[in-house]
């Protein structure tokens, strides 16, 4: 699944470029399984004589999860970069927010100086003008000084004839903290990598995801954990709904580097299968080149259960009403915890893209459940 061309749409009278070697796994499994990685086909605008503003140098060095090559095509096609610092000790109330609808392609780095506190979104939706295709890209990093603490929100719901691309790298200090909150409600293409690195004592990340895959619509994920400080912490955890003939890969990898001495590192994944046709493909993975650590990850691959199915047809629910409670779960998740409007939106348009309705049924209210 993973290895395959995407055929995602691109502007007809752009040319083309094929990233053959996209969220690359940092540890390789057989090929034939194609899990290692996923190639992407973008368009390639031509930007002779365009006047851009770069980040500074020191983004430079920070790991992204799609990898180099995304990095460098995103550089290449962004009008301008946008560069946004959080002065030291400051708490930021007003959340950082980058919008990316059908067509952008953006380039951002935060800087968050040591003390301060802020919350960054990142929303891919419809956007202006009602026209959902084409390829659209985010580029993201971060750098966490020490004690800085970040929120990140990414909400991700395209439409099925788009392809969206988005990569992350956080840098954290001595005792910075990331949070990561990601909801990723489909879209034809959706390609996600993250990358953090934990290069001080005691920084820490936190990352949760949930997603919904229908349809023939293909999600691929790559993230990666590198912690090289002393008694730095990971906790990854996602769960995610999977129908009809979607297709999904998540690769997850923690990295205890040498001198990590106390790092502790966990992953998780429960995923739910509602069709014959999904393929599902998961690689967690734990590097470890240090002694005093630890580190644990898992995965739970399933579908509705008889219990659950007898406890909800007691209660007047068919079959297909209580898969669709899992999937209604997933986008109600979404909505509760989205931090502006923005991030409303995505979720918001995304599900009047089906009329309220996921599948051939409406969605149950809580009053119906």
């Amino acid at each position: 699944m993973m290895a395959e061309k995407n055929p995602a749409p691109a502007a007809a009278t752009a040319p083309e470029l094929t990233l053959e070697r996209v969220n690359v796994a940092p540890a390789q499994t057989w090929n034939r399984l194609r899990t290692n990685d996923v190639t992407l086909t973008v368009p390639a605008r031509g930007r002779a004589g365009d006047v851009r503003f770069s980040l500074p140098r020191l983004f430079e060095g920070v790991e992204c999860g799609m990898g180099p090559d995304v990095t460098d095509w995103v550089e290449s096609q962004a009008k301008d970069a946008r560069y946004v610092e959080v002065p030291r000790g400051e708490r930021r109330e007003e959340p950082i927010v980058v919008t990316v609808g059908a067509g952008d392609v953006a380039d951002t780095g935060v800087m968050v100086r040591a003390g301060a506190e802020c919350t960054i979104v990142v929303a891919a939706g419809a956007g202006e003008g009602g026209s959902d295709a084409g390829t659209s890209a985010s580029l993201l990093r971060v750098i966490a000084e020490h004690g800085a603490r970040v929120h990140l929100h990414e909400y991700v719901g395209v439409g099925t004839e788009r392809q969206h691309l988005e990569s992350v790298g956080i840098s954290c200090g001595r005792d910075a903290r990331a949070d990561v909150h990601q909801y990723l409600l489909g879209g034809g293409t959706v390609a996600l990598g993250l990358a953090c690195d934990l290069a001080g004592d005691r920084a820490r990340i936190d990352l949760g995801c949930r997603y919904h895959a229908g349809g023939t619509e293909v999600l691929d994920v790559n993230e990666v954990v590198r912690q090289r400080g002393r008694d730095t912490r990971s906790e990854l955890s996602y769960n995610g709904v999977l129908e009809d003939a979607a297709k999904k890969g998540l690769r997850t990898t923690i990295d205890l580097v040498h001198g990590a001495k106390g790092a502790q590192g966990n992953e998780a994944e429960t995923v739910l299968v509602l069709g014959d046709d999904v393929v599902n493909k998961t690689l967690p993975t734990i590097l470890c080149d240090e002694d005093d650590v630890a580190g644990n990850h898992g995965a739970t691959i399933g579908s509705v259960s008889s219990e659950q199915l007898a406890f909800l047809a007691s209660r007047g629910l068919s079959r297909a009403d209580a898969e669709r409670l899992f999937v209604q779960a997933v986008y109600e998740d979404a909505l509760m915890h989205a931090p502006c409007e923005e991030a409303k939106g995505v979720g918001s348009l995304f599900a009047e893209t089906f009329d309220g309705s996921i599948g051939d049924s409406p969605l149950l209210t809580h009053e119906e459940a």
